[in-house]
């Protein structure tokens, strides 16, 4: 079992988390495989997937070894949260602030990116104990909004979901966030043509943005 701190170490290191919100369990466990092949040492199984817990499991089984975090996301109270705790999950991301889900990923020491979006609601959040701020929803602010936020609030580690691509990567990091969650452009890189290895591509390019954006 990953310590919370090789889990942080997983999210620093390469500055992302893969959100990974399929239809099915086969392609959520495909895609994963996939972009754990290009870089990618930290993610999230969204409970939407079908039978989300079950691949939770699975990939923690096969990754842990490798350093690779692996988490549940849209862990909305207590129950869901020890149960992906039970699962394995080492990593636990909610859209907003829910108190039971940050206590019991903090009794079990696994990793909390807790949703929040106002400066009030990011105070709040730090306050309850979460080690990440997830900045949702990103869809209507850009790099600007975590710059003037940060300006008050240095203190605050924040992580978009959502809006970040490998050309505006660099804007997001200049802003002062930890890390950038990324989801369709790398999870669904193979719909197309069910090539997954274009996954691993989209993978490996996006870390490489991060990795440009840093120095």
């Amino acid at each position: 079992m990953l310590s919370k701190f090789e889990v942080l170490s997983a999210i620093h290191t390469t500055g992302a988390v893969l959100i990974v919100r399929l239809d099915s369990a086969e392609e959520a466990l495909t895609v994963s495989r996939a972009a754990v092949a290009g870089g990618i040492r930290a993610l999230e199984i969204t409970l939407s997937v079908p039978d989300a817990l079950g691949v939770v499991r699975t990939l923690s089984d096969e990754f842990a070894s490798q350093g690779v975090a692996v988490g549940a996301g849209t862990v909305l109270d207590g129950q869901a949260a020890f149960a992906s705790v039970q699962a394995g999950a080492r990593l636990l991301v909610s859209p907003n602030l829910n108190r039971e889900m940050l206590t019991t990923a903090n009794r079990y020491q696994a990793v909390t990116i807790s949703g929040a979006y106002t400066p009030t609601e990011i105070v709040d959040t730090l306050e309850a104990g979460a080690d990440i701020v997830k900045l949702f929803p990103t869809d209507a602010v850009g790099p600007g909004y975590v710059s003037t936020v940060r300006a008050p609030l240095p203190q605050a580690p924040i992580l978009p979901a959502g809006g970040v691509t490998p050309e505006n990567v660099g804007d997001w990091f200049a802003a002062g966030v930890v890390a950038v969650g990324v989801g369709s452009y790398v999870t669904k890189a193979a719909r197309a043509d069910g090539d997954y290895r274009k996954v691993t591509a989209a993978a490996e390019e996006f870390l490489a943005a991060i990795s440009a954006a840093r120095t």
